[in-house]
């Protein structure tokens, strides 16, 4: 029994350290080359093959011993080789610059390794089931820049909204996702992406559900801040989470196929704008206070997918390249155990044996405080845990701008600013400029009464696009009815009864009013403008705004929309199937050179059918470096600094946006020349410049 317990521990170290022992030597390793399943050493001999198949697939009733390694028990001759390496001098003595040094080459043998093994895991079921699991969030991320834009129409009757109240809004959305993409960006390389990416989920559902609930303006503006910083914070965490479990040469064309679902959330808002909103009667109302509108309908609905990627995600295990940066290796080992078990099923090989014993872990520098339950009090204790991770997080932002990776990072957040300000400016602007089109169009139309006489009548019915002049209306009634654009000017109102009367964009100018009463109508004080009001009595006026108008959300800027997320298509599926042949850098700097000439061209469009092509021909184009800077943004940072990296890039984006979204709406009706050159000059500038950027796509995940 001695011999043979003593055979059966040689024959485990032997296999062992076929799978162990690895030397870096020109960015390849030796003894790694899977081979029909199994670790094959340079210089093995070939007598050793059935040593190593007892070894690794665990079947043989006296290899017990050995098994408990996948249970966290060291094996007793890898306690002796650790030994052999240990350092002379314990970590807390060493110079921290030698620790740094140690885990750098640590983590780019880890490098090394971790490909080779996900490419042994293979690409298949395990990947695409990720893959719609976290498109559905990037979906939401989609859904969330729309949902706004749709609502305003109604919301700003509902709410009674000011123009500076539905800019705020507008705004708002993109303020909380810059600060959600810094913060919860930065707390996934500390806390794992899978529980930060809940976490940012739980708080987009939330108080999205919420703002579909809430009436008044202030809190509503408050519960689309917080629902942004959450969804805001998922888009890095997306990226970075579904990376590591991607091969090198899967890596670009199928993180570029997940950005697909962005353009999906973008047709979803639209389709359920289209088909929610105008429905007005769908909603209900609890006394005179409280109304649910169609439009909160549509906030709830376009709540869904964020709910839907929150409780599949509960079923998908954390990043395995995370868990090994933090020195879990067994957690990291079953993951990727599951990841080959479940892929080789799918291809029907289940017999298949997941070749890896052990894999590299970097040496862990940074030591997470933590005190003990019976030291302080509960706040005390949380206060040093939230001071610490705060910490880890600010030393992570700091570190992208180090020499190593400062110029990366100030060439891609030029990069990423200028696409930003471009697309996000022109996605507002073109909506924008149709409805002035729009308005140029119905004023065209406008009928022109003068001096007209009207006496006793009773007027029942809308009256719409008119201006009226200088007439005279003594003893008449308007009763039930609807005034919509329509201007009375110079105009006299002798002994009249207004009763259960709604306007939009209806005023009176200069006009006379005498003896007349105003009972249950919304013509208040503001729609007198230079008028004498003579023994005239207001009553009982309607309390709050109202959805008068179902052609104030016209269907067209719901089409706009559609065909604008739709038009990406085709420049998703090229960019896809090119990432990895042509390149990241090429791809960015190509795409925003043509996005820049489509520019030009909105020059010709003085009409709708013209902006709404040229729209789709910009937003195709565009699209593609919107890919590319994802893959290049992930490829070129660290894990442990992965997610942060792209937290900041993208909330510089968001910050991009904001400023795009406030200039060019501001020349809406202006002029053109100034939105389409400061455009176009972003795009050529952001362009070449990002042809200066590193090439990523041959280099393994650091």
């Amino acid at each position: 029994d001695g011999y043979r317990n003593t055979n059966l521990y040689q024959r485990g170290r032997e296999a062992n350290q076929v799978s162990d022992d690895y030397r870096y030597q020109d960015g390849n390793y030796e003894g790694y080359a899977p081979n029909d399943g199994y670790y094959r050493g340079g210089d093995e001999p070939a007598h050793e093959e059935d040593a190593q198949s007892d070894v690794t697939e665990g079947h043989d009733e006296d290899d017990e011993v050995y098994e408990g390694e996948y249970q966290g028990i060291p094996h007793p001759d890898d306690i002796k080789e650790k030994q052999k390496r240990a350092p002379a001098m314990d970590d807390e003595y060493r110079d921290r610059a030698d620790l740094m040094a140690e885990r750098m080459e640590d983590e780019e043998q880890l490098a090394h390794q971790y490909e080779n093994i996900i490419e042994e895991c293979g690409h298949g079921r395990f990947q695409w089931i990720l893959f719609f699991v976290l498109g559905l969030a990037l979906m939401a991320d989609g859904v969330e820049v729309f949902v706004v834009g749709f609502v305003l129409p109604s919301a700003e009757k509902d709410m009674c909204l000011s123009s500076s109240n539905k800019g705020m809004l507008g705004l708002i959305v993109y303020l909380g996702m810059m600060v959600g993409a810094v913060m919860l960006g930065g707390l996934a390389d500390k806390l794992g992406r899978k529980k930060c990416l809940i976490l940012s989920l739980a708080i987009n559902a939330a108080f999205a559900f919420l703002s579909s609930f809430v009436q008044g303006y202030g809190f509503f503006l408050f519960c689309r801040l917080i629902s942004g910083l959450g969804i805001g914070g998922s888009l890095p965490i997306v990226f970075a989470y579904f990376s590591e479990f991607l091969s090198r040469e899967k890596r670009g064309e199928h993180l570029s196929w997940l950005c697909m679902f962005w353009m999906i959330g973008g047709i979803f808002a639209s389709a359920m704008a289209w088909s929610i909103i105008p429905h007005y009667g769908w909603g209900f109302s609890m006394g005179t206070n409280y109304h649910f509108h169609s439009w909160r309908v549509f906030v709830l609905v376009c709540a869904l997918p964020c709910i839907a990627s929150l409780v599949a995600l509960k079923f998908m295990p954390e990043s395995p390249r995370f868990l090994l940066e933090i020195g879990k290796h067994d957690e990291a080992w079953m993951i990727l155990k599951q990841v080959h078990d479940t892929n080789m099923r799918a291809k029907g090989e289940p017999e298949r044996v997941f070749t890896v014993s052990y894999i590299k872990t970097p040496k862990q520098v940074d030591e997470f405080i933590e005190i003990q339950s019976s030291t302080g009090t509960w706040y005390q204790r949380w206060l040093v845990r939230m001071t610490t991770t705060f910490k880890q997080v600010w030393d992570n932002v700091l570190y992208c701008l180090t020499a190593q990776y400062r110029m990366n990072t100030l060439m891609l957040a030029v990069v990423w600013f200028t696409m930003a300000l471009s697309y996000y400016g022109l996605i507002v602007w073109f909506p924008d400029m149709i409805r002035y089109l729009q308005d140029e169009a119905y004023e065209s139309r406008v009928k022109i009464f003068d001096e007209e006489e009207v006496s006793h009548f009773t007027f029942n019915f809308t009256l719409e696009n008119q201006i009226h002049r200088n007439g005279e209306y003594r003893n008449d009634k308007f009763i039930g009815m609807k005034f919509k654009e329509v201007r009375f000017e110079d105009s006299l109102f002798e002994e009249c009864y207004f009763e259960d009367v709604t306007s939009s964009e209806t005023f009176f100018e200069n006009c006379t009013i005498i003896s007349t009463v105003f009972y249950n109508t919304d013509l208040y004080e503001h729609k007198f403008i230079n008028c004498r009001l003579i023994n005239s009595t207001f009553m009982k006026e309607k309390e709050g705004c109202h959805l008068d108008f179902e052609e104030d959300n016209d269907f067209l800027i719901y089409l706009v929309s559609f065909l604008g997320s739709l038009s990406v298509l085709p420049g998703n599926i090229i960019s896809a199937l090119l990432m990895d042949k042509i390149g990241r850098i090429k791809m960015i700097g190509g795409s925003m050179l043509i996005s820049a000439v489509c520019c030009f061209f909105l020059f010709f469009g003085n009409s709708e059918s013209a902006m709404i092509g040229w729209q789709c021909l910009f937003c195709g184009a565009s699209i593609a470096a919107w890919n590319a800077l994802d893959v290049i943004t992930v490829e070129l940072y660290p894990t442990d600094k992965r997610a942060t990296a792209f937290g900041i890039l993208n909330g510089l984006c968001k910050f991009g946006a904001i400023l795009g979204n406030s200039i060019f709406a501001s020349f809406v009706g202006i002029t053109k020349v100034v939105p389409i050159l400061l455009a176009s000059s972003a795009l050529v500038g952001g362009g070449l410049l990002a042809l200066r950027l590193p090439e990523t796509r041959d280099q393994v995940l650091m």
